[in-house]
């Protein structure tokens, strides 16, 4: 199970920190990402990181301003987001891959398992 928490309001500018906590299985086996769905748009990828930690990706609107990080030994993944836009206004959702790539996932068809979001606004 993935529960993703810490969304709400904040101005422009400001920042947030998401939490995904895993339950029910050790989240250092799965590849960890972030995805977030705008109201009458599809679900995109945010950013994903690796089983060690050791490797991360980021979609290009979040580049230097987001961070995702992992701390296996709680069972949690974090997206840390800066610089917040109102054009970052979604839901955000956590995902596991439970493959072996090396490379870290970044596609909705690689994720086996989905937390039920958490809703980040953006006001301008």
């Amino acid at each position: 199970q993935l529960q993703a928490s810490g969304g709400g309001l904040v101005q422009a500018g400001g920042s947030l920190r998401l939490s995904c906590v895993v339950s029910g299985v050790t989240v250092s086996r799965y590849t960890m990402g972030w995805f977030r769905q705008a109201p009458g748009k599809e679900r995109e990828f945010v950013a994903a990181i690796s089983r060690s930690g050791g490797s991360t990706s980021y979609g290009d609107s979040v580049k230097g301003r987001f961070t995702i990080s992992r701390d296996n030994a709680k069972n949690t993944v974090y997206l840390q987001m800066n610089s917040l836009k109102p054009e970052d206004t979604a839901v955000y959702y956590c995902a596991a891959d439970a493959s072996s790539k090396v490379v870290v996932s970044t596609t909705i068809h690689e994720y086996d398992y989905w937390g039920q979001g958490t809703l980040v606004t953006v006001s301008s």
